[in-house]
């Protein structure tokens, strides 16, 4: 950023406080940031509607899907969100989200071409790299760009892309695939299938958008709450520390630098994990999800440990907070019934129900984009009208999200109705998207402002390795074992108590961890 550029963004933030009014450029950027998040859920969640014709072409079970979808994604994408978040707090947010969206595009397109399990696997991993790249810059862009009490309304329209984008691929995806196949029973370009060409016309327009992210100002970090924080000498020396204490078996290296006991404490945790890896893979029968999963596991162990000796005060305040992890977690437990209740929606409708794909990706992503986009809207609304007046107020809407969504999830794997499954798929939806704004604002309220790309990729920890690895897989081997898509989806209610019960410690524990934030950062060492 030049210095005219950054002095004239710090002026609009001035001119911002004094008129409590948020400047139109920060309103400009945060739509260019949600188009942005509308294609990174069109491109990831297109596989839902493309997943009967994929399942039937390349011969693949339930599970396999399932890890498809969640798993051979999600992993990576937690994995390399944490030296992506590192980037995003030491770097230019801008560029890294421009080529964080032309890589995911372009192994969107490539999915297109894959043949078997394996070439698929690898392009969705592709996927999950690029898209790493763009919440931790999305999250610490808008909480520069709106001051704190806006905070969860703009982090709630940023979110919003989730369920617009979620519904268009389901939209788009139907379409596309029906009207492919149809035109091209036989000889197909390329020998393209409906699914392959779906991905491929839905992967090409994110390399052109990358161009206008490209054009983006980036704003003075730290400047909404005028910690203004200098840019790093050697933005680049964090992330490939953080690349190598995250991807095995390099995790052995940062394990070394505490001497004997690290590596003793590293490896006892690889044992660990590792078995436990192992006797679910023999149990399921599922050897690809369970190695993925142990990766995913014994790496964030491997992180998280190094991050102690390197960072004690970002540790501390993320890692050694109760208030954190329990928000974390319980709202991982929102998106392991969302994340596995709207991609097997289409295939519940497709197979059990009967519908067409068209007709399926009309009623599910059509009505889920209004209720996905109300839902987030109004929760993070909400969510900021009761911080006003509880500490913790923004983590009864979390928890509302969890449980007035649960009985629609029940409705939608049990009914034979397709309207009203419909119906059902609906509220669940607009109850369930209600969550997001409350529980990462929360978040970003928890610790200091070199620390939110960190902080925003620990958050999507619980949303990837825990909600997206997990909640759809769950439902496929569910099904896969007992023959029934409407058992694997009730499966899904498992998630109730236990974030019921996350969220009732987060509520208690939140306020004081909020109120002694510097105070917790300068003990660990923070020079603030």
């Amino acid at each position: 950023m030049t210095e005219n550029t950054a002095a004239s963004v710090d002026q609009a933030q001035t001119a911002s406080e004094a008129t409590g009014k948020v400047p139109a450029y920060s309103w400009y950027a945060l739509g260019v940031l949600v188009i942005v998040y509308v294609l990174n859920f069109v491109d990831r969640n297109i596989i839902s509607i493309l997943a009967e014709d994929i399942k039937a072409d390349l011969g693949l079970r339930d599970d396999q899907i399932g890890f498809l979808y969640g798993t051979a994604f999600g992993v990576f994408y937690a994995l390399f969100g944490i030296p992506l978040g590192k980037l995003a707090d030491s770097w230019h947010r801008v560029r890294l989200m421009t080529a964080g969206l032309a890589i995911w595009s372009a192994f969107t397109a490539l999915s297109g071409f894959a043949k078997n399990f394996t070439t698929l696997s690898i392009a969705r991993i592709g996927v999950g790299v690029g898209e790493a790249t763009a919440s931790p810059s999305a999250y610490s862009l808008i909480s520069d760009w709106f001051p704190k009490k806006m905070r969860a309304t703009a982090l709630a329209i940023y979110s919003s892309g989730l369920y617009i984008g979620g519904g268009i691929s389901l939209l788009i995806g139907g379409a596309i695939v029906e009207n492919w196949n149809q035109a091209y029973p036989v000889d197909a370009p390329l020998g393209l299938a409906g699914w392959q060409a779906a991905f491929i016309i839905v992967g090409l327009p994110g390399l052109l958008l990358a161009l206008l992210v490209f054009t983006l100002r980036e704003p003075v970090r730290g400047q909404s709450e005028g910690i203004v924080t200098p840019p790093a000498k050697d933005p680049f020396r964090g992330f490939f520390k953080e690349l190598v204490a995250v991807i095995p078996p390099f995790t052995l290296i940062g394990a070394a630098q505490g001497g004997t006991k690290g590596i003793v404490v590293n490896l006892l945790g690889a044992a660990v994990i590792g078995g436990i890896a192992v006797a679910m893979a023999d149990f399921t029968g599922n050897a690809q999800q369970w190695g993925a999963v142990g990766i995913g596991y014994y790496a964030i162990f491997s992180w998280a440990s190094t991050l102690k000796r390197r960072d004690e005060p970002t540790f501390s305040l993320i890692w050694g907070t109760p208030a954190f992890l329990t928000t974390i977690l319980g709202y991982g437990m929102v998106a392991f019934m969302s994340y596995a209740a709207s991609f097997w929606a289409a295939p519940y409708a497709i197979r059990v129900l009967g519908e067409a794909p068209s007709t399926a990706g009309w009623w599910i992503g059509g009505p889920g984009a209004v209720a996905g986009f109300l839902g987030v809207i109004l929760g993070g609304r909400l969510a900021d009208w009761l911080r006003e007046r509880l500490s913790a107020g923004r983590l009864i809407v979390v928890a509302f999200g969890l449980a007035a969504a649960s009985p629609f999830l029940y409705l939608m794997f049990t009914t034979q109705n397709p309207t009203l499954f419909y119906i059902a798929a609906f509220m669940q939806s607009l109850f369930g998207s209600s969550a997001l704004g409350g529980a990462a604002a929360t978040t970003q309220d928890l610790v200091l402002p070199r620390m939110r790309g960190t902080a925003t990729a620990t958050f999507f920890l619980a949303t990837t390795l825990v909600g997206l690895a997990l909640g759809p897989y769950m439902a496929g081997q569910v099904s896969s074992m007992t023959g029934s898509l409407s058992t694997g989806g009730l499966s899904l209610l498992v998630a109730l108590p236990i974030g019921l019960l996350l969220l009732a410690i987060a509520y208690r524990t939140v306020p004081t961890a909020e109120r002694t934030v510097i105070e917790r950062a300068r003990a660990a060492g923070e020079p603030v």
